[in-house]
């Protein structure tokens, strides 16, 4: 029987952390280096947890497979990551984060997590500062912030459309110098892809050698999973096209809860699509709703260019539907506002298209102020579209971005599997059903840098784990299963190709699992998905032998999982019968088209348990406010 013990602490809500990191118990500087601790991923969270762990004397071994570090995805983070620092004076403070992220996920969030959240973040802009992070400062010499969806105050704090860039090659600056020293071990080139449990703790890793192919084995007293999100689920997203769901997945398959799978972030800020061989989708920083402002014509299939459509005939709909926060409303409602819109005719030339104007602003401000803010925002877009934003406004739509489901993890970080810890975007922690702008790369630092190293410290003391060597029985059998999976995968010699199906996949998740679900596309959803898995298994082609680099193999085995995922995430939504954030059912919506919650049967987090056969049972933690009162959220 699983207990979801959420294990937050008791107290006030502002002193629950600085109580709860008093009665942690400790591990003594001189026992830590008799600890190894895995780290899979270099991101934000996993590089950040590596540095700050290996600084403290653990054993740990990174594991990416990148050639480098510093490709991880969280380097294409443009915008800005958020801290309540307060210095625009404009009635920022840690309280006030706490209220906008609680609100912003649609009151679907743990509180005890997200103010905590908001609690250190003050001190991760500290942490980057002091290695080196080019901020944007003020005149004065502050650091410069600005707004973000979501919010009515400016506490996003920015490098130019580079913030995840900077950010990351200070944290693994921070990793690399752990590696001099030795506490901190490398793997490049190795993906993750099985966990080992024994005696109901997590003990290492199964991993590929990308470039040998060769299937290794990994011990250590914990494991930590920092392997972002799952939005390649559906093909097209913003996400690099190596970004997959395997390490969690498969951790899940080993009894991990995966919790609010169907809570899925739709970026309103996109590249619109432009043909049938795109591989990914472009993203245009949130940032750009500070200045631009997004329109379409008031007439159906318009076909005039956009500069020849006179004031009068132009639809600022988000300033004419949420007046208060305008083109900075919450992504979820922005991207509905644009499918609705579209869905009208009223979009550019009766397309899945919008306008993000920065006519006003070059107006107001003068070019070279839009220039030093967004000058190389607009070079990616003059870039792949041709077009000069400067001249004529930007094309936007929305795309899979963030995934706000996970690995269900205790207030510890902590899955149901003890060892097993899991940060950043691979947890569905902070963000409930809708994440605000700039708060993922604040989650994954929090995460690395100031939560994980105190509670790795607890389970170490608490259960005092032994390390499992390799040659146990238990890491030879989940070896030979990831060799057998591999052997099967090149086995198959169908007439299908990996792309064409995961395609297919994620036309049916964007179609009946996206922006907008019912009851009828959710049910054809899961039976197409099963279908479809049936069709991979009988018709992938995966050419080649696992004996050396096969980048063909290595997506099939994340294909593999995506379509049990796919699954899964339908079957959540079809289990919520309301509205909230990024899961939006026709079915539940108010009059004026805004979200439904039901937060008298739905106010928990669904933590999902894999039975035989893909049959899952749900265990619900219920959701408890006692600070921010549930309401109808309101942008208006």
């Amino acid at each position: 029987m699983i207990n979801l013990d959420s294990k937050v602490p008791s107290g006030h809500i502002s002193e629950k952390w600085t109580n709860h990191k008093f009665n942690l118990k400790l591990v003594n500087p001189a026992n830590k280096r008799k600890y190894t601790i895995i780290v899979v991923g270099t991101g934000l969270a996993g590089a950040s947890a590596s540095a700050t762990l290996g600084e403290l004397g653990y054993n740990v071994l990174t594991f990416t497979f990148h050639d480098s570090a510093r490709r991880a995805h969280s380097i294409a983070a443009q915008g800005g990551i958020n801290a309540a620092k307060n210095y625009q004076n404009d009635g920022d403070s840690v309280y006030r984060l706490f209220y906008d992220t609680v609100k912003g996920g649609d009151f679907r969030a743990r509180e005890a997590n997200v103010y905590r959240l908001a609690e250190v973040s003050g001190n991760i802009i500290d942490q980057c500062v002091s290695q080196g992070v080019p901020f944007a400062r003020e005149y004065g010499g502050l650091l410069d912030n600005r707004s973000f969806g979501g919010a009515q105050v400016s506490r996003t704090f920015y490098a130019r459309g580079q913030t995840g860039q900077q950010l990351l090659l200070g944290a693994v600056a921070s990793m690399n110098r752990q590696v001099d020293l030795g506490t901190v071990k490398l793997f490049t080139r190795r993906e993750m892809l099985d966990l080992v449990v024994i005696d109901g703790q997590a003990k290492g890793i199964i991993v590929r050698n990308l470039i040998t192919g060769e299937i290794e084995k990994y011990s250590a007293h914990a494991v930590v999973l920092a392997t972002g999100g799952y939005s390649n689920v559906f093909f097209l997203s913003t996400n690099a096209m190596n970004c997959n769901t395997t390490a969690i997945w498969r951790s899940h398959k080993r009894g991990a809860l995966f919790a609010n799978p169907c809570f899925t972030q739709i970026h309103p800020t996109c590249l619109p699509l432009h043909g049938d061989s795109q591989s990914k989708l472009t993203l245009m920083s949130e940032s750009l709703r500070n200045d631009g402002r997004v329109w379409v014509s008031k007439i159906k299939n318009d076909m005039r260019h956009p500069n020849d459509i006179p004031e009068d005939e132009r639809d600022y709909y988000l300033e004419r539907k949420y007046p208060s926060f305008g083109n900075l409303s919450p992504r979820d409602i922005s991207s509905r506002a644009a499918k609705e819109v579209c869905d009208e005719g009223r979009g550019v030339h009766g397309g899945e298209a919008v306008y993000l104007d920065f006519r006003d602003a070059i107006k107001r401000l003068g070019k070279n102020v839009i220039e030093e803010r967004y000058g190389n925002l607009f070079e990616i877009y003059e870039t792949i579209t041709g077009d000069n934003p400067y001249q004529v406004p930007m094309k936007i739509y929305p795309a899979p971005h963030y995934t706000m489901g996970g690995l269900w993890v205790d207030y510890n970080l902590m899955s149901n599997i003890p060892g097993l810890f899991v940060l950043g975007e691979a947890n569905f922690s902070d963000h409930g059903a809708n994440r605000l702008g700039a708060s993922a790369l604040m989650q994954g630092l929090a995460d690395g840098y100031f939560i994980i190293p105190y509670t790795m410290g607890d389970y170490l003391a608490s259960y005092k784990p032994t390390l499992v060597e390799t040659s146990h029985p238990e890491f030879e059998k989940v070896k030979n299963e990831v060799q057998d999976l591999t052997n099967k995968l090149l086995s198959i010699k169908g007439k299908r190709t990996v792309d064409d199906i995961h395609k297919q996949l994620g036309r049916i998740m964007w179609n009946k699992v996206g922006m907008a679900r019912n009851e009828k596309g959710l049910k054809e959803a899961i039976q197409e998905i099963r279908e479809l898995r049936e069709e991979f298994w009988k018709s992938v082609n995966v050419p080649g032998s696992g004996d050396d680099v096969n980048q063909t193999l290595e997506r099939a085995g994340r294909l593999a999982d995506y379509l049990e995922l796919g699954e899964l995430m339908a079957i959540d939504a079809l289990d919520r019968n309301e509205s909230c954030g990024g899961h939006f059912r026709e079915e539940y919506q108010y009059e004026d088209g805004e979200a439904k919650r039901d937060d008298e049967n739905y106010s928990y987090v669904a933590a999902w348990e894999l039975k035989e056969n893909f049959n899952w049972e749900l265990h619900k933690e219920n959701l408890v406010f006692e600070y921010v009162k549930p309401a109808v959220r309101s942008y208006k």
